[in-house]
C-alpha cells in the first residue's frame, strides 16, 4: 500500500520501527498482516510537518488523541482517533460517549506512561485493553489511513476499513467536526 512519499513495508517485518505494545498488538490481530510502516524523520512527525514533508494528504492522516474523563472520583480513560482535517467532540460527542462529568486531554507524561508510547506518535493498535477506542467515520473512508507506529521514528499505513476491525474501536458518529479556514 502505497501513499505519498513514504517508503512502505509490512510493519510485521519491521518490530524496529514500532512501539512494543504495538508490535505486540500486530503480531496477533489478524488485520496485522495488511498493516504497512514507514521509517520517517522524528522531527517531522507532527501532522502538519509530516504530511508536508511526505507528500500525504491530511485527509489520509488520522490523529490519535488519549482522553482523561473523571466520574465520581474514578478516572477512564479513552483514545479517539480523527482524521487530521478534523477535530474531536471531546466535550461533547466524547465526554457523553463516556459518561464522565469532566473530561479533558491526559496530560502528556500520564499519556506516555500509560501507553509505553512516545508523545507525538501514539496509536490506537497498542493501547490497553481496557480502554474504549472511538473513531470518527471518516477514518475507515479512507482507502489508506496514515496513524502514529507508537514512536515518533515512523508512521503506520493501513486501509481505513480494518481500522473499525481493531479490538476495543467503535465507530461513533458525529466524534469529529471539519476544521474551519481560520480555527
Amino acid at each position: 500500500m502505497q501513499i505519498g512519499a513514504l517508503d512502505v513495508t509490512s510493519a510485521l517485518e519491521r518490530p524496529e520501527l514500532l512501539a512494543p505494545a504495538t508490535a505486540t498488538a500486530l503480531g496477533s490481530w489478524p488485520q496485522g498482516a495488511v498493516v504497512g510502516v514507514a521509517q520517517i524523520d522524528p522531527g517531522l512527525a507532527d501532522t502538519a510537518e509530516f504530511c508536508r514533508a511526505y507528500a500525504v494528504p491530511l485527509e489520509a492522516s488520522a490523529n490519535c488523541v488519549v482522553l482523561a474523563g473523571k466520574r465520581e472520583g474514578t478516572v477512564r480513560m479513552a483514545a479517539c482517533l480523527v482524521l487530521a482535517t478534523t477535530r474531536a467532540d471531546v466535550n461533547g460527542v466524547a465526554r457523553r460517549w463516556l459518561d464522565v462529568r469532566k473530561i479533558s486531554f491526559a496530560p502528556m507524561e500520564e499519556a506516555v506512561a500509560s501507553t509505553g508510547m512516545e508523545y507525538g506518535g501514539i496509536t490506537p493498535i497498542g493501547l490497553p485493553e481496557e480502554w474504549p477506542i472511538l473513531v470518527d467515520p471518516r477514518v475507515i473512508e479512507q482507502p489508506a489511513v496514515v496513524i502514529g507506529s507508537g514512536i515518533r521514528a515512523s508512521k503506520l499505513v493501513l486501509p481505513g476499513g480494518a481500522v473499525a476491525d481493531y479490538p476495543g474501536v467503535t465507530v461513533v458518529e458525529g466524534l469529529a467536526n471539519p476544521i474551519t479556514q481560520g480555527a
